[in-house]
């Protein structure tokens, strides 16, 4: 197995993420949150954005899980060969992107876009909304699957938590494979849940790096 990814068994990747209008949306900011995950003892760091990519890579020594989101609606999560392709010469170690099976912005199938980054040696993630999507993924030969896109894309309606029941589905059909849970992992006892339930590595995002949501969460738990 492909020594990153074997890297990353057993552990919590930190997803570190901000967007236009959000006040941490700066590129050293998210290289300085990288950082201090990474002493905290993340075993990766999730990140968007070409230049996100570019400094959080300059900054840590763990592994740097790439995407570049472009658009609101539909295939969005690196959506194109070119995206990915820019992720990874901006430094990602891996590349995520949409897995659904919706059609994708420049024509090409799920698969073909796997083969093209596989002829270049690029380590491809999977972000599968649903069990189908999943199915998709580990035919294309994707290095790893993830629920990140459970209950956004109509397949599966949104839990409260993480997706257990997808979780359950892709471990268990597809042993082979890494499986990552990602999505509404909020507490250390969902995540410690995630990975007695079987999964290679939990990724955490706003439970660990977006302040505005842990604030409100604070707020609204006062407030009754």
């Amino acid at each position: 197995m492909n020594q990153i990814i074997q890297s990353l068994k057993g552990g919590l990747i930190v997803s570190v993420q901000a967007y236009v209008g959000e006040p941490m949306r700066h590129s050293e900011t998210m290289a300085q949150i990288a950082l201090a995950a990474e002493q905290g003892g993340a075993v990766g760091i999730r990140c968007q954005g070409l230049s996100d990519i570019s400094a959080i890579k300059g900054q840590v020594e763990i592994p740097v899980l790439g995407i570049w989101k472009e658009g609101h609606e539909g295939v969005f999560i690196t959506p194109t060969l070119r995206h990915a392709r820019a992720c990874s010469m901006a430094g990602a170690d891996i590349v995520a992107l949409d897995a659904t099976r919706r059609p994708r912005p420049d024509g090409l199938t799920y698969s073909e876009t796997v083969a093209a980054l596989h002829d270049e040696g690029i380590v491809v993630m999977a972000d599968c909304g649903s069990i189908e999507d999943a199915r998709q993924a580990a035919e294309a030969g994707t290095d790893i699957l993830s629920t990140t896109l459970a209950g956004y894309t109509g397949d599966r309606p949104k839990t409260a938590g993480p997706d257990f029941e997808l979780l359950a589905q892709m471990t268990a059909e597809f042993p082979e494979f890494p499986v990552l849970c990602e999505g509404r992992v909020h507490t250390p006892q969902q995540a410690r849940q995630v990975m007695e339930a079987g999964a290679w590595a939990v990724v955490v995002g706003t439970a660990i790096t977006h302040p505005t949501s842990i604030t409100s969460w604070f707020n609204a738990a006062i407030k009754g």
